[in-house]
């Protein structure tokens, strides 16, 4: 699948991509499989992320503000230095994804157990 980013360029949505700091704001990715993707420092605000594969994606650094990730896989994700502020994360799999204490989430989220905090131990989420 090929999407247009708001900044023009053309990006190749499939497992493995490289969509480092690409420019995907409001983007439509519904059920895209990005499993294993580089995704650090990409803009995503308000994208539709919603049933996404997003196992074992680095996005670290990346800005997922009011993204909708319902019912996404963010299955052993890196997701360090993230905004997630406003994002939806209804029914989605944290298992394993790691964090750490720069970590934005949703005013009110609580965090799985089984999602990891590199700042800390596994269970210790500093809240």
């Amino acid at each position: 699948m090929k999407v247009t980013g708001t900044d023009g360029k053309e990006y190749t949505i499939e497992p493995r991509a490289n969509l480092s700091k690409a420019n995907l704001v409001h983007a439509d990715l519904r059920d895209a499989d990005l499993s294993k993707a580089n995704l650090r420092g990409a803009n995503l605000v308000h994208a539709d992320l919603s049933g996404a594969d997003l196992a074992d994606a680095y996005l670290d650094e990346a800005n997922l503000m009011d993204t909708n990730l319902s019912k996404a896989n963010l299955r052993d994700a890196n997701l360090e230095w993230a905004n997630l502020s406003g994002a939806n994360l209804n029914n989605a799999n944290l298992s394993g994804a790691v964090w750490n204490d720069n970590t934005v989430f949703p005013e009110g989220f609580e965090i799985p157990e089984k999602s990891r905090d590199l700042d800390g131990q596994d269970g210790d989420f500093g809240l």
